[in-house]
C-alpha cells in the first residue's frame, strides 16, 4: 500500500474491459488485482492482459478482500450510489462511473460516507485530467478570448441499433443526458468556474422513456450557453468558447484519441489561429494516476464529489425546466 494502490473492479462491464481495466493496469503506482463477476467466462478478457488476476464471484466478496485498496465501479447508473456507499463502508477508496447519482441530493450520502470513512471517493470524470482541458482553462483565465459572451457544445453518437444497451433502458438510469450531458455541462463549469443561473429553453425527444436528443439554452452569470447531446445522431463533438477578443475551440473534447486528435485552437480578432495539439495522451490513465497520487500522497484530488454534484444540479435544473 505504501508504494502502489491495489485495485478491484465491480462487474465485467465492456467499458471496464476495454478502457478502465487497461488504464488501471497501465497506471503508475497502481495495480489491477481483482475483478468481481458472476461469470468466470466474463473474467477471461481481463485476465488476458492481467495474468494472475483474482476473480471473486460476488461484489461483496471483493469488498471483503483485505488485499484490495480501491474499487472502480462501472455498474449501471442506478446502482452507483448503493455500491459506492458499500465500498466506502468496507474501507475501500472508490472511483465510480458517472453519473454517480440520478439527482444532486443523492450525492450527500456518498459524501458523508467518504468523510466518515476517511477514504477517497470520486466520480470518474476523466476529461478534466486531460491536458487539453487544463490548457483551455488556463487560456480562458489568462484572457485569451477576452470577455466571454457565448459557449456552445455538441456531443452525439448513435446507439439506436444496440437495443440492449443500458443507456437505452430507463430502469438502469439510461439516456443521453446522464451519459454524455455530464461532459457537455461539467466541462464548461470547469473552465469558467461559473454555475448556471437559469435554464432558458429546453427541447427533449424521448424513446422508451429515455432522452435520446436534447437541445437547451441557459444563462450563466457571464455568458449564454447552448447545448445539443444525442444518442441518435452521427458522431460529433465540439466545444466553442466565444468572447469579444477571440474564439477558443476544442476539436475532440470528450473522446480524445478515439474520436480524433485532441487540440485547443484560439482564433484572435485578426483571424490568426494558434493551435495546441495533444496527440498521445490517455486521459483514463491520467485519471487513475491522479487518484493513486491522492491515495498515496494525500494530495488534493482534482475533481472532488462536490464538483460532480454541481453538474448534477445543472441536470436537475434541466429536468425541472422541461417539466415546467
Amino acid at each position: 500500500m505504501a508504494h502502489h494502490v491495489r485495485w478491484g473492479i465491480l462487474g465485467a462491464a465492456k467499458f471496464a474491459r476495454e478502457h478502465m481495466g487497461r488504464a488501471i493496469h497501465a497506471s503508475e503506482r497502481g495495480a489491477l488485482v481483482a475483478l468481481a463477476t458472476s461469470s468466470i467466462e466474463k473474467a477471461a478478457p481481463f485476465a488476458a492482459y492481467v495474468p494472475g488476476l483474482k476473480v471473486h464471484l460476488s461484489y461483496d466478496d471483493l469488498l471483503a478482500d483485505p488485499e484490495i485498496d480501491a474499487v472502480y465501479i462501472p455498474l449501471p447508473n442506478h446502482l452507483h450510489v448503493e455500491w459506492s456507499k458499500k465500498a466506502l463502508h468496507a474501507g475501500k477508496h472508490v472511483l465510480v462511473e458517472k453519473p454517480l447519482a440520478m439527482e444532486a441530493s443523492q450525492f450527500d450520502d456518498v459524501i458523508a460516507a467518504r468523510d466518515s470513512s476517511g477514504k477517497l471517493a470520486a466520480e470518474a470524470y476523466m476529461v478534466v485530467h486531460h491536458p487539453q482541458w487544463a490548457k483551455a482553462k488556463t487560456l480562458y483565465e489568462e484572457g485569451a478570448i477576452g470577455t466571454i459572451k457565448r459557449v456552445s457544445v455538441a456531443f452525439s453518437y448513435d446507439n439506436r441499433a444496440d437495443t440492449s444497451n443500458i443507456r437505452n433502458n430507463p430502469e438502469t438510469g439510461g439516456g443521453a443526458i446522464p451519459d454524455i450531458g455530464v461532459y457537455a455541462y461539467g466541462t464548461v463549469r470547469f473552465v469558467t468556474g461559473e454555475e448556471p443561473s437559469d435554464i432558458l429553453s429546453t427541447c427533449i425527444e424521448r424513446e422508451n422513456g429515455v432522452d435520446v436528443w436534447s437541445h437547451f439554452t441557459a444563462r450563466f452569470p457571464s455568458f449564454h450557453y447552448s447545448s445539443v447531446v444525442s444518442m441518435r445522431m452521427a458522431p460529433f463533438q465540439e466545444v466553442v468558447f466565444h468572447g469579444d477578443g477571440g474564439v477558443m475551440r476544442l476539436t475532440a473534447p470528450f473522446n480524445a484519441g478515439v474520436y480524433g486528435e485532441a487540440s485547443v485552437e484560439v482564433q484572435d480578432t485578426s483571424l490568426e489561429v494558434t493551435r495546441w495539439r495533444f496527440p498521445a495522451v490517455n486521459h483514463y490513465v491520467k485519471q487513475v494516476e491522479a487518484f493513486n497520487a491522492s491515495v498515496l500522497d494525500g494530495v488534493a484530488y482534482p475533481c472532488p464529489l462536490e464538483f460532480s454534484k454541481g453538474t448534477q444540479k445543472m441536470i436537475d435544473m434541466i429536468w425541472a425546466a422541461d417539466r415546467a
